[in-house]
């Protein structure tokens, strides 16, 4: 009898789990058994690496082959354990030395020539392998960016079997990434490229400043979508943690690029408005995979036509934006994604939506209804509601308006101010702040609560709703620079709810 090890990682949702896999091969007749809940991508593996180590030039043990993966209680997807089974049969046959595999883990899926093939999920299962004490990973070559994104392990990449195993015996040597830092890319259009609607800009700042919900309702054409695809360029750029864990997602559904394999700026989503549920939240067979919340994260995510958005839809975002996570339950596990974004519906008032009000053609019942899939409670978790009006001529021949940039320093400067007040309760912009904190610890005084008193006691606003307008007076007063949002600051913070709906 003769054992070999190997090791790889198991990524579920965005955290990854050091798998150890084990090679025995024993006396019977010539047979592959693979162990440890595999999933069908998996089992289908042992013909795969079977090919690939014959056609990489090496001889297939002649016997029984039971491949075991522990945990054995821990679900098992996909093929990056591929070139981590070769090696761990290689090894019991005694065809490679022992010495590297104990330290090293190793992803990628095997073709049948032993050409070695990317996987899903690279960033997170380096990030694993480094927690886990691990030394080195070996991982496609096409992914050594993104795998070079990660400090404290040494990272090699591998183009085919045959090169693995001739670096294992220690006879050549592999390629290692490139570690520099891409610089930040910004794509998004300009704010000055949008004509007149200052009271729509005042809030887009607002949102920016304090990573506050917003909503816009007006006729078509008046600059909605403009507006919603300029507020990633007010955002400052992530930081290396908050771009790892974007980056961390975006590696997970496939959705990253060799060209810019880390993710600095914030990222804008805007799925289409006949999206189902599992696609906005996250969802599929076996493990979830994440959705157009989790692709959002520390970015924006714009719902178009929010109107015509399903009801399901919508109201399975309540979650998301309350807790800044999703957690979806499936046959293999419980998946957990990040979902800290900042959302921006845009909708027409109307059926209809003519330019103007007064030429509406929609029964009064039509015009509720339109708007009615947007609920109380889901309404209740957007801070600013803007009510947009068209203006004739309005923006044609007037000054230039200031430039994303202008605005994206007042911005910076405000989210620093607020930084430093939460910075020892580990929140870094105002619309994380809970309630309690707002009434307890960081209480208003009288006078400025006054406003909110006043609109509670008559029933124009929720307990909920009350805690976000305070969130966004404070985005109001450092914007100001001041100390303590005034009676002006909440009454701002409160026209900002009011507005959205006249």
């Amino acid at each position: 009898m003769a054992l070999g090890r190997a090791h790889s990682v198991a990524v579920t949702g965005v955290t990854g789990q050091l798998v150890e896999i084990e090679a025995d091969i024993g006396q019977g007749l010539p047979s592959v058994h693979l162990v440890g809940l595999p999933d069908t991508a998996l089992q289908e593996s042992r013909d795969r690496v079977r090919s690939a180590v014959v056609n990489s030039g090496e001889k297939w043990p002649d016997g029984r082959v039971v491949l075991a993966l522990s945990p054995a209680t821990l679900p098992k997807l996909g093929s990056v354990y591929d070139t981590a089974l070769a090696a761990a049969v290689l090894d019991a046959a005694g065809v490679i030395p022992s010495e590297r595999l104990a330290g090293t883990v190793l992803l990628g899926e095997l073709a049948l020539d032993g050409r070695v093939r990317r996987v899903r999920g690279i960033l997170p299962a380096v990030i694993a392998a480094r927690n886990a004490g691990m030394t080195s990973v070996v991982v496609p070559e096409s992914a050594m960016p993104e795998a070079g994104l990660v400090d404290g392990i040494a990272v090699y990449g591998v183009s085919s079997l045959r090169t693995l195993v001739a670096w294992l015996r220690g006879e050549g040597t592999l390629a290692e990434p490139d570690r520099a830092r891409p610089d930040v890319v910004r794509t998004e259009g300009d704010l000055s490229e949008v004509a007149g609607q200052e009271e729509a800009r005042w809030a887009l700042e607002v949102a920016a400043a304090g990573g506050h919900h917003l909503l816009l309702t007006g006729p078509p054409g008046i600059g909605k979508t403009m507006l919603a695809q300029r507020l990633p360029g007010l955002l400052p750029p992530l930081s290396e943690a908050e771009a790892l864990e974007v980056t961390a997602v975006h590696s997970v559904a496939g959705a990253l690029s060799d060209e810019q394999p880390l993710i600095t700026a914030p990222p804008f989503v805007a799925p289409h408005h006949s999206t189902s549920a599992a696609a906005m939240v996250g969802g599929g067979s076996g493990m979830a995979r994440p959705g157009a919340v989790s692709r959002a994260h520390r970015g924006v995510l714009f719902l178009d036509e929010c109107a015509e958005i399903g009801t399901k839809v919508l109201e399975a975002m309540r979650t998301p934006l309350e807790e800044g996570e999703v957690r979806i339950a499936r046959r293999d596990g419980v998946a957990r994604f990040p979902a800290r974004f900042q959302l921006v519906l845009a909708a027409n008032p109307c059926p209809c939506a003519p330019a103007r009000d007064i030429d509406c053609i929609c029964a009064p019942l039509a015009r509720r209804r339109y708007l009615g899939k947007l609920s109380g409670p889901l309404m209740d978790r957007i801070d600013i509601w803007v009510r947009m009006h068209g203006h004739v001529g309005a923006g044609f021949g007037a000054e230039a308006a200031e430039s994303s940039a202008v605005v994206r320093e007042r911005v910076g400067a405000a989210r620093k101010i607020a930084a430093g007040r939460w910075h020892e309760f580990g929140w870094s912009t105002n619309a994380e702040v809970p309630g309690h904190a707002l009434r307890q610890r960081f209480r208003l005084p009288r006078e400025s609560l006054a406003p909110v008193e006043t609109a509670l006691r008559l029933g124009r606003l929720s307990a909920r709703g009350a805690d976000r307008a305070i969130r966004v007076a404070w985005t109001v007063c450092d914007l100001r620079a001041g100390g303590m949002p005034s009676a002006q600051d909440v009454m701002s913070a409160l026209n900002f709810r009011q507005r959205g709906a006249q």
